[in-house]
């Protein structure tokens, strides 16, 4: 079982973030790097048959294949999220044990999956650019993205490095203890930023984690995405959990139940439920508002 200590426990309370190293094994990472590994071949070698791809660097590694291809044909990463591949072996590790048991210390043992999920592929800054946008996201509270429906709930991130994730290759910086100041007002200029007039005046912490960590984080703690300057990918996942029954803040995307001491049958282990639930939702969703600016 994985486990906070009492300390840890109270200094997530107390600065809304966490760095929690060696949580997860290579067992349970190296399923889901090959499923994206896999997506990511299949996505090559079809816009080299539509001549947009000339080397697929089929021996490359995976923190590098994908910016090789890339600065190909930038259509490489179109599609990339975990609701649009919905792979199995993903739906697998939003139940995984060690990071449920850690979930429970700090949200109670009824958790349901929050519908937002994702996986970021991080390309570096000379693929890119350094300015803010999709690869380097401003300084925001992940409350932002979600309606005041769930203004209440006990909605916490986890981050978790598929690959080391350094300063030199973009890791997250916060501002700790200013979950403590509520919701700030955001805007969209600069793409679903704070706005400059109510950025707290907190000395900004880089939270660099090695692969098999993790980052927790507060729905208010400010943060944001700093600039890759190196050759490699900077892949992670970025999962949301909460107490079952609060709003998730995007009622129109499907949230889960994952773990239950109450309910056991209520957890959702059916796959093709879950690719179904996420085909419904895409379709009826289209031009919904999910960020809150």
């Amino acid at each position: 079982m994985s486990r906070l200590t009492p300390e840890q426990v109270k200094s997530f309370h107390e600065e809304g973030v966490l760095v929690v190293e060696n949580v997860f094994t290579e067992d349970d990472l190296a399923p889901v790097i090959t499923e994206y590994a896999d997506w990511v071949e299949n996505k090559a070698r079809a816009l080299a048959s539509e001549g947009k791809i000339q080397n697929l660097f089929p021996d490359a590694p995976f923190e590098r294949r994908i910016a090789l291809l890339y600065a190909q044909c930038p259509q490489i990463t179109e599609g990339l999220d975990i609701m649009y591949v919905r792979g199995p072996a993903t739906f697998a590790f939003l139940h995984n044990e060690r990071l449920l048991d850690i979930a429970e210390q700090l949200l109670g043992p009824e958790i349901t999956c929050n519908p937002i999920q994702h996986i970021r592929s991080k390309l570096p800054a000379a693929l890119t650019g350094e300015g803010t946008g999709f690869y380097n996201v401003p300084w925001h509270q992940d409350a932002a993205v979600t309606w005041e429906e769930a203004d209440s709930s006990n909605i916490l991130t986890f981050w978790i490095p598929l690959a080391d994730a350094t300063v030199e290759n973009g890791c997250m910086e916060v501002m700790p203890g200013a979950w403590k100041l509520g919701y700030l007002p955001h805007q969209a200029e600069g793409g679903t930023t704070i706005r400059p007039e109510c950025l707290p005046n907190i000395q900004p912490r880089p939270v660099p984690v090695r692969k098999g960590g993790m980052v927790i984080m507060h729905r208010h703690t400010p943060h944001r995405s700093t600039p890759n300057y190196t050759d490699q990918v900077r892949w992670s996942l970025d999962l949301r959990y909460q107490p079952t029954g609060e709003p998730t803040g995007r009622p129109f995307h499907p949230d889960f139940v994952v773990r239950s001491r109450r309910n056991p049958q209520s957890v959702l282990w059916d796959y093709t439920k879950w690719c179904s639930l996420w085909e419904q939702a895409l379709a009826n969703s289209k031009g919904m508002k999910a960020h809150r600016v």
